[in-house]
């Protein structure tokens, strides 16, 4: 039977991580970075990457990375929903260095691995695993076509971007045009990739590698949503045994206590739905089972961080609703979750297939 529970290794990792991201992601800072031409924190970046090599938690030694599993990277992306942490961990870390794994190229992986070199697969970040995706057009050798809603592409150095040929193709960021599009989610942007005669080094087969990709950033994304509600759950229960109405903590009512019981469970919830999905994708199990781990796990986790960060802001009354608070951080970034990697809706079809069970 698997164990789904953290281990001493995983515990230290996450008290460590939220250590250093007490010093570098704090609500004000994060804030004001919002506000700021470049919403990344690349000194968190440098402090999770370079300090704690982080950054190749998914490569194997032998290619220059930590050879660990996805359990530990669901503990990272725990901490970083929890900060709503403004750095391209799921994108170069996750999604782009899976894409690489199914590829096989040890010089690049080495290069995201040390996190000096952030990549960003260049798929729409509404994307869901399995659906069908942009891939831009070859002529003469060199990539032209235009891409939308690629995420942390603003501070990519590399792009990995399918082409028609079926290949998937390694872009200089300069080589390309970045244009900023209007994102919910302030701390994670999203842009346009334009390609106009751009040249490209063929990597691989496009589909296997993007659905590898996607599929790990589906099913990890789910801890960084839990990270996310269980942050909002605890705020929410500690401010209202502070704040007081008719002489007494509001958190004593009853009918707060029930909202705050059923969130609790939600949450629980969640947290076994994503390690179970983590555990999945690191555990060698037949595609299937891993593809239904991430769909359940996702079909859950948005409507739950969702909830959480709306219940969080409701109950903390006026207070919740100044910019100065950090609640619409992790509101935006539970709203943008929610269609990340594919719709809730669209993972529950991805289900209804896998176990046919399908609507009539």
């Amino acid at each position: 039977m698997t164990d789904l529970l953290y281990s001493e290794e995983e515990e230290a990792l996450r008290s460590a991580v939220r250590d250093l991201l007490a010093d570098h992601c704090d609500a004000p800072g994060v804030i004001a970075r919002t506000e700021s031409d470049a919403p990344h924190d690349l000194a968190a970046w440098k402090a999770l990457t370079d300090g704690m090599g982080l950054a190749g938690l998914l490569v194997p030694e032998a290619q220059g990375g930590q050879g660990a599993t996805h359990r530990e990277v669901a503990v990272v992306l725990e901490e970083l929903g929890r900060s709503v942490a403004p750095v391209p961990y799921l994108a170069s870390a996750v999604v782009a260095t899976e894409a690489l794994l199914e590829c096989d190229d040890d010089e690049l992986l080495g290069l995201l691995a040390s996190g000096r070199t952030i990549g960003a697969l260049a798929v729409g970040l509404h994307t869901a695993p399995g659906a069908d995706f942009t891939a831009v057009r070859i002529e003469d050798g060199l990539l032209h076509g235009e891409l939308t809603g690629i995420a942390d592409a603003a501070v990519a150095d590399v792009l990995l971007v399918p082409a028609e040929d079926g290949g998937l193709y390694a872009v200089q960021a300069s080589s390309v045009t970045v244009t900023p599009q209007v994102s919910l989610d302030l701390t994670r942007p999203l842009a346009t990739v334009t390609l106009t005669g751009a040249p490209g080094r063929r990597l691989g087969d496009a589909a296997p590698a993007v659905r590898r990709a996607l599929r790990a950033g589906a099913g990890l994304l789910a801890s960084e949503q839990l990270g996310l509600a269980d942050w909002a759950l605890t705020e929410t229960v500690r401010y209202l045994k502070d704040r007081k109405q008719f002489n007494r903590p509001v958190g004593g009512f009853q009918a707060l206590k029930h909202r705050l019981a059923q969130l609790w469970l939600e949450v629980v919830n969640l947290r076994a739905a994503a390690r179970n999905a983590a555990d999945a994708l690191g555990g060698g199990q037949p595609a299937e089972e891993t593809a239904l781990a991430v769909a359940v796990a996702q079909a859950y986790a948005a409507p739950v961080a969702v909830r959480a960060a709306e219940e969080a802001l409701q109950l903390h009354g006026g207070i919740g609703m100044t910019w100065e608070h950090p609640i619409h951080l992790a509101l935006k970034r539970a709203k943008a979750d929610s269609i990340a990697y594919g719709t809730a809706g669209a993972h529950r079809e991805a289900l209804a297939e896998l176990v046919d069970l399908r609507a009539p």
